[in-house]
């Protein structure tokens, strides 16, 4: 007998991780997301999208599959404005219907970041009030979030699989977790998906404006964000439902 569903999913988030994690173990990107996204186990769900330099496979891969499908941009006030012209225009060639840009109350970004500085004393102090606060916000009525998280990307990402707890809050899916750069290459140029402009410019990894820098050939592909800073994540991504913003710990990575 099917389950009642209307109430949400059941079971913590811990057990729902590991029994989706189970089911889809198998599976690639696309079923994941086909089946997944209408699993029970998984609940309520919306993909949170920087519009950055890989964003697009996955945007294209859910406009094609679910295109009813929430889309959660952040906007910090201090993107590029390439991001912004990208996201208009990857918004329109896709079709994307429900895209909510998120936004920090100015009068929170008043109090703490009056004269638009904070990021040159604090980094963390500043992705907290203009991304971490505005999502976790944003994120409160779903029970799961998209991610385009890669393993491919670095330390903090080298284990990451199609499902994770985010604390006892919700679970976070990462279709795109066993994908390399060339699997995301050939995605975008069978696809005929634009990129973003700042790519060709030497930017693999594209954040906020005043934290990004152009990465050389050979460097890891993150290493222009928080350049010479043993930052490595915003604080929207968890380990173990804790925010990661700098090295990962032995007690962290456990």
């Amino acid at each position: 007998m099917p389950r009642d569903t209307s109430l949400g999913p059941n079971g913590s988030v811990a057990e729902r991780v590991a029994a989706l994690n189970a089911r889809y173990r198998h599976h690639g990107a696309t079923a994941v997301l086909e089946r997944a996204l209408k699993d029970p186990d998984l609940g309520k769900v919306a993909l949170v999208s920087s519009f950055g330099a890989e964003s697009v496979v996955l945007l294209h891969l859910v406009s094609v599959i679910a295109p009813e499908t929430p889309v959660l941009f952040i906007d910090t006030r201090m993107l590029f404005q390439e991001t912004l012209d990208y996201q208009r225009e990857v918004a329109e060639k896709l079709h994307l219907c429900d895209i909510r840009t998120i936004r920090a109350a100015n009068p929170r970004v008043q109090f703490e970041d009056p004269d638009g500085t904070l990021h040159q004393f604090s980094t963390d102090a500043c992705c907290n009030v203009r991304k971490v606060e505005p999502l976790e916000r944003a994120l409160k009525e779903f029970d799961g979030w998209i991610t385009g998280r890669k393993r491919y990307q670095g330390a903090t990402r080298e284990t990451v699989d199609f499902f994770e707890a985010e604390g006892e809050t919700r679970i976070k899916v990462n279709p795109l977790a066993h994908w390399g750069r060339e699997d995301l290459e050939d995605y975008i140029v069978n696809n005929r998906l634009p990129r973003h402009p700042l790519v060709a410019q030497g930017y693999p990894s594209i954040g906020c404006a005043p934290c990004t820098s152009k990465v050389a050939p050979g460097e890891d592909p993150r290493a222009g964000r928080w350049r010479g800073q043993s930052k490595v994540e915003c604080g929207i991504h968890f380990i173990n439902g804790k925010a990661v913003r700098g090295p990962i710990s032995e007690e962290n990575a456990a």
